[in-house]
């Protein structure tokens, strides 16, 4: 992001920068409370202690392949011409409690992952062997119900093997006191393998953000209900839902709630219990029906005089409109976004995104930026003042425009896969203009 700022004041409104808005946001949200959890259940989330180990992994010396464990002295110059002939005296499977020793001129039978027998140096894959059978190199092992061909009898090997091959040291991966993993780190399925396979069940983390979504609007219903004069669909909701989910959020939508301030507060309201952050959409502006004004413009906490949602105009194409505070006895951040579909999903990106992120204690707030050459038939404007955000597409050091600029062009937005910014202070780009570019996927 740039990192530019710029305040406005006109008569007795302030503009709020791009920049203040999102550092007013990320000083008042904080990483949520660390709890423990199942593995499964903290996939994604940030690690919040270091993790030592306490066993070695592999805990017990075993085989990398299946084929024969040996002494190396007795299969030293094997050849196909001359094998080394073996006495089979048993097999060595992973999980099994009953061991067998090798001795002198001996061999048992292993699979891959079980534990290397007493008396034995090194395994011999099965490929090196008659398998048993007494013809030529074994593709692979007779099945254990198979004996005495199998488990039993005598096998030919037909190369050397030097000691410890094909053998998987005890502690090799990890010793005790080793650390595994390190707090701040994210859980993904490596780390959650690495976990299981030295015992850990579960882990302190700080949870993922439940994130409720509400979109306002009586014109608003849902797909597949028949529209009726002056009715669209809800977009909104399932756009906010399914990007706060993208960030690493729990996310429930709420749907559309109609343009009555009651209705929505007890909405709110009742969202409260299951949510970390309320993101709203609609209603944000300066019209008659702006029912999200109405509703939370004079609310606050109790406990905390001076706080509740505060309604502002930014120096931002799309998205002037925005409204940001906190409600309720716990003090839940809500986000108040503007309506059209494109101005909420940048307002998303710009605001919403980082504060999940922040909320899940997550290392990278934002998303990734590039420079890239803009690929144009003609100069495009922007409004002196204002940062502007274009929907583009990036590929290999260059962005291509996509729509126009209007706020509701939603069907350009599912082709955008960056946002192209032009700054405050510039009102025209030349094509082939080196530009700023957020990678949005």
């Amino acid at each position: 992001m740039s990192s530019t700022t710029t305040t406005q004041t006109t008569g007795r409104a302030r503009t709020w920068s791009v920049t203040e808005h999102l550092e007013d946001i990320l000083g008042t949200v904080r990483a949520l409370e660390p709890i423990e959890l199942q593995l499964l259940d903290a996939q994604g989330c940030v690690l919040v202690e270091d993790i030592t180990v306490s066993l070695s992994l592999p805990p017990f010396d075993n085989s990398s392949m299946d084929g024969y464990a040996v002494r190396t002295a007795d299969v030293e110059g094997a050849s196909e011409e001359f094998p080394a002939v073996l006495t089979v005296v048993g097999d060595a499977a992973a999980g099994q409690a009953e061991q067998y020793t090798v001795g002198a001129g001996e061999a048992v039978r292993i699979m891959t992952g079980a534990p290397l027998p007493p008396g034995a140096e090194a395994v011999v894959p099965v490929e090196w062997t008659d398998g048993g059978t007494g013809g030529g190199p074994a593709a692979g092992m007779n099945p254990h119900s198979a004996a005495p061909e199998g488990a039993s009898g005598e096998v030919r090997v037909h190369r050397p093997a030097p000691a410890r091959a094909h053998v998987r040291d005890k502690g090799s991966d990890v010793r005790p006191g080793d650390l595994a993993l390190k707090a701040g780190t994210v859980l993904g399925p490596p780390q959650i393998a690495l976990l299981a396979a030295i015992g850990r069940g579960t882990v302190r983390v700080h949870p993922r953000p439940r994130v409720v979504v509400i979109s306002t609007g009586s014109e608003l219903i849902q797909p597949d209900e028949v529209l009726a004069p002056g009715q669209i669909y809800d977009s909104n909701s399932f756009a906010m839902t399914a990007a706060a989910r993208d960030a690493g959020a729990i996310a429930y939508r709420v749907g559309a709630v109609s343009d009555d301030a009651e209705e929505l507060r007890s909405t709110i309201e009742d969202s409260l219990i299951r949510a970390d952050l309320i993101i709203t959409t609609g209603g944000v502006s300066v019209g008659a029906y702006d029912v999200v004004k109405e509703a939370l413009a004079h609310v606050g906490d109790e406990d905390e005089p001076g706080s509740g949602v505060e309604f502002r105009t930014l120096a931002m194409q799309p998205g002037k409109p925005q409204g940001f505070g906190t409600i309720g006895s716990e003090h839940t951040p809500l986000l108040a976004l503007p309506g059209n579909p494109v101005s909420s999903y940048v307002s998303f990106e710009l605001f919403v995104r980082p504060a999940i992120r922040a909320l899940a204690g997550l290392p990278d707030l934002h998303r990734p930026t590039v420079r890239a050459q803009l690929v144009l038939d003609k100069a495009v404007t922007s409004p002196a003042g204002r940062r502007q955000f274009l929907r583009a597409r990036h590929n290999e050091g260059t962005a291509t425009l996509v729509g126009g600029s209007g706020s509701h062009l939603i069907a350009a937005l599912a082709h955008a896969d960056a946002l192209v910014v032009i700054p405050e202070d510039v009102t025209s780009v030349e094509p082939g203009a080196e530009v700023e570019v957020v990678l949005l996927g």
